[in-house]
């Protein structure tokens, strides 16, 4: 167990970057940091991650940060939706498939009629490779003669792991994150993964809290490590988020993890109100027990339209909100198709003829906020809501959100919560205290501006 007065090192992969940050145990408080796009390749047998590129800028961050300011641990958090595919050597049998390819229609269908049930899986039908299970049909499908080199598969943050210490491994939080290879209400591997023919190749399951053995001695030699490392287990990255809350604050509440995906768990809700149409799924946490979620790709949503209107005064956009408001301008699902708690639905503008940046923009944060709301409503999720990640520095989110759902919302300083969160695999406590806190507020309008979105994407 590693002692609050110790620095963690952690590998966070996300969709859209990735980042090697040391966080000193005592405050939270990131000491060092280096990052890099996650770039997706389009040559091979697929799309699939530039995992040489992430490799190297691993070795080189680990090196530059081993010598200054130094760390006594290593953990791992990765986007979820991956799986890395081992040959016996211990190497890469098939590239690490892009989750963002999608596959033919034969193969999809095929796949369809394979899968189990939601009331098994709690996890819903995803498009494109949203589903590894559907990427392992994919693979063992259309190219039968590569997937017939596999030995071991292994969970994406666990793949690193493995590089890292030699010992593979694989852990609940990324099985239980819709790949419909687990069942959450019992623990254990879903019925999918007889029916795939896999379940000899699925590396043994450990504890994401487990120390899984020292660095390589080769890697460690060319980090420039003078003493054994251990290397945490590791886990999926909002999953990360929401761990330092399991730990210290009592239920219900709710946690909204945002990046490229923001992700809303219901803790202390149950299962028995879910719907797989509208995105909600069972999320596994890093103590194995199932939580209710929604999601959509709201990072990414933001990041399309923020980037289409460029530039704005914030000062102007407090003051653009009740305009907004007035004149009915609303942007409507879906920007990023395909999932969300709106499915099928195409993004439109209304009522934006002639509509400033500054009030487009408003409307994009209403948006965001009624998003949110929408997924917290479809959870049941009760209590505070803790935002964490990106949004929680959008003042307008946060204050539209508080007043939609009429609670408070409670901001998490920093870039992500999913590095403080892996580094809490460690055995450190929480860092206390950084929270703001965002009251709810009565905002003119607002109500009828909500029936009224609602009425328009119905």
């Amino acid at each position: 167990m590693t002692s609050n007065d110790s620095r963690i090192a952690v590998l966070d992969i996300g969709k859209t970057n990735a980042k090697v940050v040391v966080l000193d145990s005592a405050t939270g408080a990131e000491v060092a940091e280096a990052r890099t796009p996650n770039t997706v390749l389009s040559d091979g047998l697929y799309p699939h991650y530039d995992i040489d590129k992430l490799w190297s800028f691993t070795l080189d961050a680990l090196r530059s940060f081993a010598k200054e300011p130094g760390f006594d641990a290593i953990s791992i958090t990765t986007h979820g939706a991956s799986a890395a595919l081992l040959d016996k050597a211990g190497n890469l049998a098939m590239p690490v498939l892009d989750y963002e390819h999608e596959y033919p229609a034969d193969i999809r269908d095929a796949y369809a009629r394979l899968r189990p049930p939601f009331e098994e899986t709690f996890s819903p039908h995803q498009t494109m490779g949203l589903n590894i299970g559907a990427q392992l049909h994919y693979q063992k499908t259309a190219l039968p003669d590569d997937f017939a080199k596999v030995v071991t598969i292994l969970t994406y943050p666990q793949y690193w792991t493995a590089r890292l210490t030699g010992i593979v491994s694989n852990e609940v939080t990324s099985l239980g994150c819709h790949t419909d290879l687990w069942n959450p209400r019992e623990g254990r591997y879903s019925s999918l993964v007889d029916a795939l023919g896999v379940r000899d190749l699925m590396a043994p399951i450990r504890s994401a809290f487990d120390p899984l053995g020292p660095v390589l001695p080769d890697i460690a030699e060319a980090i420039g490590l003078t003493r054994e490392i251990p290397v945490y287990c590791g886990i999926h990255d909002s999953n990360a988020s929401l761990l330092p809350h399991l730990i210290d604050r009592a239920a219900p509440f709710a946690v909204v993890s945002t990046g490229t995906w923001v992700i809303s768990f219901g803790v202390g809700g149950d299962l028995d109100h879910l719907d797989p149409k509208r995105d909600t799924l069972a999320n596994v946490d890093a103590y194995g027990r199932a939580v209710p979620s929604s999601r959509f790709m709201g990072g990414r949503e933001f990041e399309t339209i923020s980037g289409e209107i460029g530039h704005v005064d914030k000062e102007e956009v407090a003051s653009a909100i009740g305009q907004v408001i007035v004149k009915g301008l609303m942007l409507l699902p879906n920007v990023v198709p395909g999932s969300g708690p709106f499915p099928g639905k195409s993004a439109r503008w209304v009522n934006a003829q002639s509509a400033t940046g500054e009030e487009r923009y408003a409307a994009l944060c209403l948006y965001l906020a009624l998003m949110n709301q929408a997924c917290l409503d479809l959870i049941g999720a009760q209590g505070p809501v803790i935002v964490e990640g990106p949004f929680a520095l959008n003042d307008f989110y946060l204050m539209l959100l508080a007043a939609l759902t009429n609670r408070d919302v409670i901001a998490i300083p920093g870039s992500t919560g999913t590095s403080q969160g892996a580094a809490l695999l460690t055995g450190i406590k929480p860092p206390a205290g950084g929270e703001r806190r965002i009251a709810p507020s009565a905002i003119p309008g607002l109500g009828a501006y909500r029936q009224a979105w609602h009425a328009a994407v119905a």
